[in-house]
């Protein structure tokens, strides 16, 4: 930006009288002189000048290296530079503060830049009376003799969501995608399970309606874990694994107090191990594949034309084992409920986006491949 030639006016202090011309205020100098320039409502002056709409008027002498003094527009042009300075030092002020509020002495805000991140001031911990229930949280993998498959528990699943909450950081759509297919799938688990509880203690509650009044089991030394998940979806494997251990023992306590035959116990319990299971099995998979070395660098950008032959490679990779992502997520419509995706975009790439994501459509309808719509998004089988 060229420098002004002459000595810079004063800032515009005098009432304003509206211009002609639609969008133009012209202020009043000292001496009746007046300047006309357009306006915003956005601006972050107090008579809404628009440094963004000045600058395409005057263009040509802003971009020039000797700009005409002689030039009718000069003293808007000077406006202009003491606008731009003025921003200057109001973006200065406002990094100083931390955008501290005026009355706010600068020595107090900024201490805000030394605040301590919030820690965990104690332990989180999670009560298990079951073995079902501590099993589905331990997991169990394959025995040496071959006689028992491995089963996925609560910790592995954390973890991988981890993996993937992390991945999420890298724009990586198709971690996106699995924390939208979890956000979905355990508060669904979840309710299923609060539901069944419900009905089942129901029963219980008409026993004791007639006299029968039966307590729900518990152990007589239960197991309390300590969490320390550090992710938000550790603690939401936690709630769903807190939620089946309860539902194990209310079906437990009908079993025991001849409401269920054993076979309808063994049913009502596995009516919600296999879903869990595999459910932690689709998450594992998501993070088995997308933390290999091949894949670990995928991102939206590798789907946009012109990558090159790496990122290719990848995107084939990735759709040959997963599918299309859904153009919803690919475009960022759908987002999970945690990310740590921090990616501010600009209106050419996110129509970009949006183009490949019609182009993603496509495919999956050419490949008879259901599209995600406005209500289940295509996250649940």
């Amino acid at each position: 930006m060229a420098s002004p030639n002459s000595t810079t006016r004063p800032p515009v202090r005098s009432p304003l009288l509206p211009s002609s011309q639609p969008g133009l205020i012209e202020p009043i100098f000292p001496g009746g002189a007046s300047i006309p320039f357009e306006t915003d409502d956005a601006s972050p002056f107090d008579d809404r000048y628009s440094i963004t709409r000045e600058r395409a008027k005057l263009l040509d002498l802003i971009e020039s290296e000797d700009p005409d003094p002689t030039d009718p527009r000069w003293p808007r042009y000077e406006l202009y530079l003491q606008r731009c300075d003025r921003l200057n030092q109001m973006e200065a002020d406002y990094r100083v503060t931390n955008g501290a509020d005026h009355v706010v002495e600068a020595s107090v805000a900024n201490q805000l830049r030394d605040l301590g991140g919030l820690v965990d001031d104690g332990v989180d911990t999670m009560t298990l009376h079951t073995k079902e229930g501590f099993r589905m949280f331990m997991g169990r993998r394959r025995d040496p003799a071959g006689k028992y498959n491995a089963i996925p528990g609560g910790k592995r699943v954390a973890s991988s969501l981890k993996a993937l909450w992390t991945l999420t950081r890298n724009n990586n759509p198709y971690a996106d995608w699995a924390l939208l297919r979890a956000d979905n799938r355990i508060p669904e688990l979840r309710r299923g399970l609060d539901h069944q509880t419900r009905t089942f203690d129901a029963e219980i509650k008409k026993k004791a309606d007639k006299g029968l009044g039966f307590a729900i089991l518990k152990s007589r030394e239960p197991k309390v874990l300590e969490l320390g998940f550090r992710s938000p979806y550790g603690y939401a494997i936690a709630e769903l694994i807190v939620e089946f251990d309860f539902y194990v023992r209310v079906v437990k306590t009908l079993g025991r107090k001849a409401m269920f035959s054993d076979k309808q116990e063994h049913d009502a319990i596995r009516q919600f191990t296999r879903p869990m299971r595999a459910a932690f099995e689709e998450f594992i998979r998501f993070e088995t594949w997308l933390t290999k070395p091949e894949l670990l660098p995928l991102s939206r950008i590798d789907f946009l034309p012109g990558a090159d032959t790496n990122a290719q490679r990848r995107v084939a990779a990735v759709t040959g084992i997963f599918g299309p992502v859904p153009p919803g997520v690919y475009a960022s419509q759908q987002v999970s409920r945690h990310s740590q995706r921090r990616v501010a975009i600009s209106d050419t790439e996110k129509a970009m986006l949006e183009r490949v994501a019609e182009e993603l459509a496509a495919i999956s309808q050419e490949s008879g491949a259901a599209v995600d719509d406005a209500t289940d998004d295509g996250l649940v089988d």
